[in-house]
C-alpha cells in the first residue's frame, strides 16, 4: 500500500468520525446524507450536485445518485442542527478574550431567475444592490494566532416565510453562540453594530463587544456634555503610535497610525461607561470603535482593542475562502431548504478544514502531509485552508467513498446471566 493511500484512508477515517459526529440522533437516511455531503464537497471541491455526486463513485447511474442528494437537500431543513453542532463543539476553544467575528456576507445570484426568494443585497464586491441571499456566520479567532473556529453560518432572505428582521437574524446567532460559549469571548461587529437594537441588549447581557460606530451615535461625555461619537473623537489624545503593513491594490504599504481612547456614555445606559477607541491613519476618516471592555494596567489598551477589531478579516476571509475553494456562488440548487442545507454543510466542512485537520497544524502529521499534496509554490500561507482543501482534493479526487463501515457493538457494562431470557 503506497503512502498516499495510507494517508487517503485516514482521511476518510476522519471523515467518517466528523460525519457520524455531526449527525448524531438523525435518522439513517440523513446520517448517511451528512457524510456524503462532507466527503463529496471536500473530494469534488465544489457546490454542483452533480459534481458531488461523481465525486462519489457509487456503482449506480449517475442521475440516481443526484437525485438522492437533491431529494435530502431538500427535504429537511438541517442548519439549526448543524450550527448547534458546531457552536457546542467549538465552544471548547473560545477563552475570555477569543474574537468572536460576527458578520453579514452575500450570495449573489444575478442571472438567477427561478430561485426560490431571491432577495436584494448588497453584493460586498461592488457595492452594488444585486440578486441573491445573505450570509450570517460567526467565526472564533484568538487576537494573536492564525486558527479560526467556525461555530456558525447561516443562508436567509428577507423575502422568506418567516422572515422577521436583519436584527433578529444576528440575535439568532448570537444567542446560539453564547449559550454554547457561556458567555466568553469578545464579540467584534463591523459598521451597523452600534445599532440600539444591539447595543442596548449585549450591555444587558453583560457580553463584551468592540464594534465599529459610523460617528453618527449620540453619546454623553463624563462631563455631561452630549454630542455626536464623531464629535467626540475629536478631543481624544493620542496614547500610542504602531506601524502596520496593508496590502492596497496588489502593492504593501507600511502606514503609520495613532491610537486614542476616551470614555463615554450612552444617554440610555448612563451608568454603564463605554470607553471610544479612535484609530488615526488609515484614511481621511479615523475608525472609530465603541467597547465596553475596560482598561487594565500593564496593557496597551487601545492598540489591544484595534487588534480585537481588526480580527475580523478573518470573518471575511472565510467568506472568500468558501466561494473560491468550493465556488459558492455557483451552487445550482433552487429551493430555499436546499440552498440553507448547502451553505449549513460548507460551513461543517469548513469546521472541518480548520479544527478536525488543520487545528493541530504543528504536530498532525495528517495535516501536513494533507499540505504537500497541495503542490505550493510558496509554502502554506497564514490562512492554511486553501492548502488544506486542495490537498484533500488532490487525494480524494477519482476515488469512491465506499460503503459505511457498521457501527461498533455497544457494551453497557450489564451483567446477564446465561439463563437470562432476551428482550423481545
Amino acid at each position: 500500500m503506497g503512502e498516499d493511500s495510507r494517508l487517503r484512508g485516514k482521511v476518510k477515517g476522519q471523515i467518517t468520525r466528523f460525519a457520524s459526529q455531526l449527525s448524531a440522533g438523525w435518522t439513517k437516511p440523513l446520517r448517511r446524507f451528512a457524510r456524503e455531503m462532507v466527503y463529496g464537497i471536500q473530494a469534488a471541491e465544489d457546490v454542483k450536485v452533480s459534481e458531488i455526486a461523481r465525486s462519489l463513485g457509487e456503482p449506480i447511474r449517475l442521475l440516481k445518485t443526484e437525485t438522492r442528494l437533491c431529494r435530502n437537500l431538500a427535504g429537511t431543513d438541517l442548519t439549526d442542527r448543524i450550527n448547534r453542532f458546531l457552536s457546542w463543539e467549538g465552544a471548547g476553544r473560545v477563552g475570555p478574550e477569543t474574537v468572536l467575528a460576527l458578520d453579514l456576507g452575500d450570495l449573489t445570484k444575478p442571472y438567477a431567475r427561478a430561485m426560490e426568494h431571491l432577495a436584494r443585497v448588497r453584493d460586498g464586491s461592488t457595492g452594488q444592490l444585486a440578486r441573491g441571499y445573505w450570509l450570517c456566520e460567526v467565526v472564533a479567532a484568538e487576537v494573536y494566532g492564525d486558527t479560526i473556529v467556525p461555530l456558525y453560518g447561516e443562508l436567509y432572505s428577507q423575502e422568506a416565510e418567516g422572515f422577521e428582521s436583519e436584527n433578529a437574524q444576528l440575535w439568532r446567532a448570537i444567542d446560539r453562540v453564547s449559550e454554547a460559549t457561556g458567555g466568553r469571548g469578545l464579540w467584534a461587529i463591523d459598521r451597523g453594530g452600534d445599532r440600539r437594537k444591539l447595543l442596548i441588549p449585549m450591555l444587558d447581557r453583560r457580553l463584551r463587544f468592540v464594534v465599529r460606530s459610523q460617528g453618527r451615535r449620540h453619546v454623553v461625555l463624563p462631563g455631561g456634555r452630549r454630542c455626536t461619537v464623531r464629535e467626540a473623537a475629536r478631543w481624544c489624545r493620542t496614547e500610542t503610535e504602531r506601524e502596520v503593513e496593508v496590502e492596497r491594490d496588489g502593492r504593501r504599504t507600511r502606514l503609520r497610525l495613532r491610537l486614542g481612547s476616551m470614555r463615554m456614555y450612552l444617554p440610555e445606559r448612563t451608568y454603564t461607561p463605554l470607553e471610544l477607541v479612535v484609530i488615526r491613519g488609515f484614511g481621511a476618516e479615523p475608525i472609530l470603535l465603541l467597547t465596553n471592555v475596560p482598561p487594565e494596567t500593564g496593557r496597551r489598551y487601545a492598540a489591544f482593542i484595534a487588534d480585537v477589531y481588526l480580527v475580523r478579516w478573518k470573518c471575511e476571509e472565510t467568506y472568500r475562502f468558501v466561494k473560491q475553494a468550493y465556488h459558492l456562488e455557483d451552487v445550482r440548487v433552487r429551493g430555499y431548504v436546499a440552498l440553507r442545507n448547502m451553505y449549513a454543510l460548507v460551513t461543517a466542512v469548513l469546521y472541518f478544514v480548520s479544527v478536525v485537520i488543520g487545528g493541530r497544524s504543528k504536530v498532525n502529521l495528517i495535516f501536513k502531509r494533507v499540505c504537500e499534496r497541495a503542490k505550493r509554490f510558496y509554502g502554506v500561507a497564514a490562512f492554511f485552508q486553501y492548502a488544506v482543501a486542495d490537498g484533500i482534493h488532490r487525494l480524494l479526487n477519482g476515488t469512491p467513498l465506499g460503503s459505511l463501515p457498521a457501527p461498533r457493538p455497544t457494551d453497557d457494562a450489564q451483567l446477564a446471566f446465561a439463563f437470562t431470557k432476551p428482550p423481545p
